[in-house]
C-alpha cells in the first residue's frame, strides 16, 4: 500500500505542479514518444537478462505490492519451531528428525507452524542444512563458514531483478534523448512548415527526454531500491536460522541459540526478548 502512496504522491507532484504552472496534460500524451521509450527499455530488459531472471522479478514485484511487509505469524512460529527441532535434536539426536525432514508439508511438527510451509525457500534452507549435519559431523565454524556462503549466493540471485531495473533505470535518460532526437528528426523534415507544426513537433520530442528522466528517477531507481529492501528483509530471515544453528551447534542451550537468531532481525521486525519468551511458551494456531 504504501508503494502505491508513493506512486500517487509523485504522479501528483510532477502532474500537478506542471498543470499549477499553466501547462496542459494533452501536451504531455505522445504515444510515439511512449512507445519507442518503453519499447526499448522492454526490450533491453529482456535481452539483457535470462528467463529466469525476468521470472524472479515478476514474482518479486508481486510480492512488493501485495504484501509489502513481513508475515506476522513467520516469527512467532519460525522460533518455537526451532526450539522444538533443538529440543529433539538434544534428546534424541539428529537422526529422529529423518522422517520430518523427508516429507515436512506431512510432517507432525512442521504442520504445526504453517506459516514456515507457506515460505518454501526458508523451508528448504533449514531442511537442506539440517540434513548436512546429520549426514556428518561438521565444526560450528565449517558450519558458520558453509551458511555464509550459501546467504551469500542467495542474496546475489535475488539481488539480480534489482540490479537489472537500476541497469534499465540508468538507459531511461538515453532512451529519453533517442526519442528526442527522433522526434527532432521529424521536425527538421518538416522545417519548411508552418511555424505552429514545428513548435508542436519540437515540443513532442522534448517529452521524449522527460518520459526519460521521468522514469528513472521517479519509477525505475525507486523500484530498484524497493527490492533490495525485500531481499534484505528476505536474507534477514536465512541470517536468523543459520544464527540458530551455528549457536546451538556450539553446544549452548535453545533458548540462547533462538536469542542468537534473534539479533539478526531488521529492527522493524525484531521482536523484544520478553515477546521472544512469550512466543516460546507454546505455538500460535
Amino acid at each position: 500500500m504504501s508503494k502505491l502512496v508513493g506512486l500517487l504522491i509523485i504522479l501528483a507532484s510532477v502532474f500537478g505542479g506542471y498543470m499549477w504552472a499553466g501547462g496542459a496534460l494533452a501536451a504531455l500524451w505522445q504515444p510515439a514518444e511512449i512507445l519507442i521509450i518503453s519499447g526499448a527499455g522492454v526490450g533491453a530488459l529482456i535481452i539483457a537478462n535470462p528467463q529466469s531472471v525476468l521470472k524472479e522479478m515478476f514474482e518479486q514485484l508481486k510480492e512488493l505490492f501485495q504484501k509489502g511487509k513481513e508475515d506476522p505469524e513467520f516469527y512467532p512460529q519460525l522460533f518455537p519451531l526451532m526450539g522444538m527441532l533443538m529440543s529433539q535434536i538434544q534428546s534424541q539426536g539428529l537422526k529422529v528428525l529423518d522422517e520430518h525432514l523427508e516429507n515436512p508439508t506431512q510432517s507432525s511438527i512442521f504442520l504445526m507452524y504453517p506459516a514456515m510451509l507457506e515460505q518454501p525457500h526458508v523451508l528448504q534452507f533449514l531442511i537442506d542444512n539440517l540434513r548436512v549435519q546429520s549426514i556428518g559431523k561438521i565444526s560450528p565454524h565449517d558450519l558458520e563458514h558453509i551458511l555464509e556462503e550459501e546467504i551469500h549466493r542467495i542474496e546475489e540471485d535475488r539481488l539480480r531483478p534489482s540490479e537489472a531495473f537500476s541497469k534499465v533505470g540508468e538507459a531511461m535518460p538515453g532512451f529519453g534523448i533517442l526519442a528526442a532526437v527522433l522526434g527532432i528528426i521529424i521536425t527538421m523534415s518538416n522545417i519548411d512548415g508552418p511555424i505552429t507544426m514545428i513548435g508542436v513537433k519540437v515540443a513532442a520530442a522534448l517529452v521524449g527526454t522527460f518520459i526519460g528522466i521521468f522514469a528513472c528517477y521517479c519509477f525505475f531507481d525507486p523500484m530498484s531500491k524497493a527490492l533490495e529492501h525485500l531481499v534484505d528483509r528476505k536474507s534477514a530471515q536465512l541470517r536468523c536460522i543459520a544464527a540458530i544453528l551455528v549457536t546451538f551447534s556450539k553446544g549452548k542451550p535453545p533458548m540462547m541459540a533462538i536469542d542468537a537468531g534473534r539479533k539478526q532481525i531488521q529492527s522493524e521486525n525484531r521482536p523484544s526478548f520478553i515477546e521472544l519468551e512469550r512466543w516460546m511458551e507454546g505455538p500460535k494456531s
